[in-house]
């Protein structure tokens, strides 16, 4: 009896060698792979860096010899691009930025700002037109014109209104002299949920916007009375900035917020020709040669900021409320 039970003593030691073996083999492909992984993700790094690193240096050398190779003479093209709002590339501040740039260089003879937007916040836009003015009277000598492309509607509209001529194609959309607040009320959907809205303030308005609450006719009246301002703001400086050029300032549509073709929109003065950024640079200016004093982010910054998108913030702006838009 103790002959047959040797036998399996001696199998089970050898089972427990092959599987201790084949463990450390697994173990040691494993932290092999994880080795491995580490290095990987440590180089792709290394060359993530060395990259945003010449980006960095290289840029202001790359600027550097474009300048260089300029002639002695040429016109300055800043793009408008997308909404007007903070944080966009169409911020004030980027726009402010290049316009400065543009007229402070000795060697612009005009300034062209390309437009392609449908307009955006009546502050930013405001900022834009204020600065226009100031530098037109700081540089008399040096022109700005206003270039339509598809699109230059709203607060788009109202920064162009301070160029001194304002250019568009004849299929461009222009004007759309108007103001709008958007958002939601989900009252009825509430209700029908069985859902019981609870907030609390400590002042008799300062919810008035919520969109889980009814409308009051006294608030709406109110927030009426702020989109009217602006809009009655908006109007005077259209009026102030194109001038006896505007055919019929009391054209009962003309800043009713409706739009009309380059075409068209040529007869009631809200444009004074119909042209292109090269032919008002090569016609008017005298200068063909197109040098981009337009603001634009590093690629760095633009990754930054794709990585930083709030979700929140978007969402809070659709689904709950849009504050007062040029359009």
């Amino acid at each position: 009896m103790s002959d047959e039970w040797k036998a399996p003593e001696k199998a089970d030691s050898g089972d427990d060698k092959s599987w201790k073996l084949l463990e450390k083999t697994l173990l040691a492909s494993v932290q092999e792979q994880r080795r491995a992984r580490r290095w990987g993700i440590f180089f792709k790094l290394l060359t993530f860096t060395w990259l945003i690193a010449m980006l960095v240096l290289f840029s202001p050398l790359m600027d550097m010899e474009k300048s260089a190779t300029r002639g002695a003479g040429y016109t300055a093209l800043i793009e408008v691009r997308g909404v007007i709002a903070d944080k966009e590339p169409a911020s004030a501040d980027n726009i402010v930025s290049s316009l400065r740039a543009a007229f402070e260089d000795p060697k612009v003879k005009g300034v062209i700002l390309r437009i392609n937007s449908p307009g955006g916040s009546p502050v930013q836009s405001g900022y834009v037109y204020d600065e226009i003015r100031r530098l037109r009277g700081l540089y008399p000598d040096i022109k700005l014109y206003a270039v339509i492309a598809d699109l230059g509607a709203s607060g788009a509209y109202y920064i162009a209104s301070a160029a001194d001529q304002i250019y568009a194609d004849k299929a461009s959309l222009v004007g759309s002299i108007g103001v709008t607040a958007a958002g939601y009320g989900f009252v009825g959907t509430m209700e029908k949920l069985g859902v019981e809205r609870r907030i609390y303030t400590s002042g008799e308005h300062k919810a008035f916007l919520d969109p889980f609450q009814p409308q009051k006719a006294d608030e709406t009246q109110f927030w009426q009375g702020v989109l009217d301002t602006t809009h009655r703001q908006f109007i005077a400086s259209v009026k102030q900035g194109r001038g006896d050029r505007l055919k019929d300032k009391d054209h009962p549509e003309l800043f009713s917020g409706l739009v009309w073709t380059g075409e068209q929109a040529l007869p009631l003065g809200l444009v004074d020709a119909l042209g292109s950024a090269s032919s008002v640079a090569r016609d008017v200016i005298g200068e063909k040669e197109l040098v981009d004093f337009t603001v634009e982010e590093s690629p760095f910054d633009r990754f930054s900021k794709k990585l930083g998108a709030s979700v929140a913030e978007k969402l809070a702006l659709y689904m709950g409320f849009q504050g007062p838009t040029l359009r």
